[in-house]
């Protein structure tokens, strides 16, 4: 697990093509040599596993669906990402919690700069969109930012001063990508909620089937009464 602060940025030093895999050699001022092998490490919000380490410097492998489904992949040699090493139970949650899972890659379609800050909007797969909840939190590249804005598929974050100073995000242009992961919580609820719903449904069609010719039942959408017809909320 890990909390969308980033500790440090990293360099990439080497990339070797091994089959379907590529191994990633990252530099970095963080002590990683004092990871145990097998540890996690998340690059720039991808959760990769240590496999090689030494002074100021690791390696992690990239599998076939982190290159298929985050921007790793699109890495050169001299790029720079951002790191955060795995939480420790009693670590302080600065962020929001992270899995490092990524859903998506997102793109920028906007930023705009005012008084020290700079606000970017993002458009995200159709999938993700849903997830996106008014001041709640996501993450780019690695970094936990709240949601000041929904637009369909479209959210807006403001980078303060500390957070351009820290990452890369703020260098990114328009049509930069960037990987994305929704809120735990958001989709916990949302998986919870659709296959409640998805059983109810079913046990409903076998009891009471529909007229023939009847129109297919698209849903009510998601609200305070449909969380408490199927228990999640009093």
């Amino acid at each position: 697990m890990f909390t969308g602060i980033i500790e440090a940025r990293g360099t990439v030093a080497e990339l070797r093509p091994s089959g379907t895999v590529r191994r990633i050699l990252i530099e970095t001022e963080l002590p990683v040599e004092a990871l145990p092998l097998g540890a996690s490490i998340a690059v720039d919000g991808v959760c990769l596993t240590v496999v090689e380490r030494d002074k100021g410097r690791f390696a992690a492998d990239l599998g076939p669906e982190t290159l298929a489904r985050t921007t790793l992949g699109d890495l050169a040699v001299g790029g720079q990402v951002h790191l955060e090493r795995a939480l420790k139970l009693g670590d302080a949650l600065g962020g929001h919690l992270v899995s490092g899972h990524v859903d998506g890659v997102g793109r920028v379609v906007a930023r705009r700069e005012r008084e020290g800050a700079l606000d970017l909007d993002i458009a995200a797969p159709a999938a993700i969109a849903p997830l996106l909840i008014p001041k709640g939190s996501i993450t780019v590249d690695g970094v936990s930012l709240t949601v000041n804005t929904i637009d369909g598929n479209r959210f807006g974050v403001t980078l303060i001063p500390h957070t351009l100073s820290v990452t890369g995000l703020g260098d990114k242009g328009v049509g930069a990508a960037v990987n994305l992961e929704a809120d735990l919580i958001a989709k916990s609820v949302d998986r919870m909620v659709a296959l409640r719903m998805a059983n109810a449904t079913s046990a409903k069609s076998t009891t009471a089937p529909a007229a023939e010719g009847a129109p297919a039942s698209r849903g009510a959408g998601l609200s305070l009464d449909t969380l408490r017809k199927h228990g999640f909320a009093r």
